[in-house]
């Protein structure tokens, strides 16, 4: 299905009446809009959650929706909304208060170094995430890190290049 604004609109008006199916239709199709949506705006690693957040929201004022009107722009407010409260909410978690008088020393640099590192492995698929740890952080060899995650060499090899080039594009983005 096409998810033009006269479909969606149409979709709309049948779940408000209880339509199941529909309903079904509707949030099937403003997920994989909502997906497109959202892509260029947040990290990938966020997307999931930013479009289930979104339908709940949709769900929500799903009684508020007047079918007279256009559909699209609609779902993009709500859309709008959840990414500004998705962007505050990432913001204040990457705030960190200090007070002016504590100085950074020695160990609290690579303590704050290791908490960001695992913030941007946290995005990847978790044996990307094991593979670049072992190989880049540990140093092990492919030999051994395959030996320990039990994954092929082959497969270390592959997982440490697409998370490596994930990270790159994740840390591209933030800039």
């Amino acid at each position: 299905m096409k998810a033009d604004d006269a479909s969606l609109s149409r979709l709309m008006a049948l779940a408000q009446r209880g339509d199941r199916p529909a309903y079904a239709a509707l949030l099937k199709a403003c997920s994989s809009w909502l997906g497109r949506y959202f892509a260029r705006r947040i990290a990938p690693c966020h997307l999931d959650d930013l479009v289930q957040e979104t339908l709940l929201s949709l769900h929500g004022k799903l009684a508020s929706y007047d079918p007279s009107r256009p559909f699209l722009p609609w779902l993009a407010a709500i859309a709008r909304y959840r990414w500004v409260d998705h962007l505050r909410k990432v913001y204040r978690v990457d705030e960190v208060g200090l007070d002016e008088e504590v100085s950074v020393t020695g160990g609290q640099e690579s303590v704050a170094a290791r908490l960001s590192l695992d913030g941007l492995l946290a995005c990847l698929s978790p044996s990307q995430a094991q593979a670049i740890e072992l190989v880049r952080i540990e140093g092990l060899s492919v030999a051994e890190a395959a030996s320990r995650s039990g994954q092929s060499e082959a497969l270390v090899k592959v997982n440490v290049h697409r998370g490596l080039r994930k990270l790159s594009a994740l840390i591209e983005e933030a800039e």
